[in-house]
């Protein structure tokens, strides 16, 4: 949405990704007048982590590994539910801990993937088996297994969306 400023990033205007994020307080203030004023907190947080993640604010502290899960993996969890029900649960923590974990390992497998294909210019090396054979070390041969990875937890995060929506209405 943002693009983080001090680094490569995706190097567009922040003049629509504003308006987004303005769109996203509005709604958030809106949802007080329903779900009440102990949404203010989640949007201030809110608005706080997206400023201070991809503007790398805070010296860029809070732009790490630790609160990319937290900002994009267990607090929109949290925030969603607090706003279904206007209170916060065991089960609401634990799913905002699978948020976490989810987010967690994309990062994870995300940072390798992006500086291979961004940042490097060559890789070679190869690994020997036990029983003697090698296995050649290259672009491809490392990326694989990350894109992969990457790819089926984009898949499994969507099915088991539709699983828990189908739950609900089926």
């Amino acid at each position: 949405m943002v693009d983080t400023y001090q680094s490569y990033a995706l190097q567009s205007r922040l003049g629509i990704p504003l308006l987004y994020a303005a769109g996203a307080v509005v709604l958030g203030v809106a949802g007080v007048f329903v779900v009440g004023p102990w949404l203010l907190p989640f949007i201030a947080l809110g608005v706080f982590f997206v400023f201070a993640y991809n503007l790398e604010l805070l010296r860029g502290r809070v732009h790490g590994d630790f609160w990319f899960a937290l900002s994009w993996g267990a607090f929109p969890v949290l925030t969603a539910y607090f706003a279904q029900t206007g209170r916060l649960s065991v089960a609401a923590l634990a799913a905002a801990a699978a948020g976490y974990a989810l987010s967690y390992a994309q990062r994870m497998l995300s940072t390798p993937a992006r500086t291979l294909r961004r940042k490097s210019r060559s890789v070679s090396g190869e690994v020997i088996l036990i029983d003697g054979s090698e296995v050649a070390l290259d672009r491809p041969t490392l990326l694989r297994p990350l894109e992969r990875a990457l790819s089926a937890l984009s898949w499994g995060v969507v099915t088991l969306s539709l699983g828990l929506v189908a739950s609900r209405l089926l």
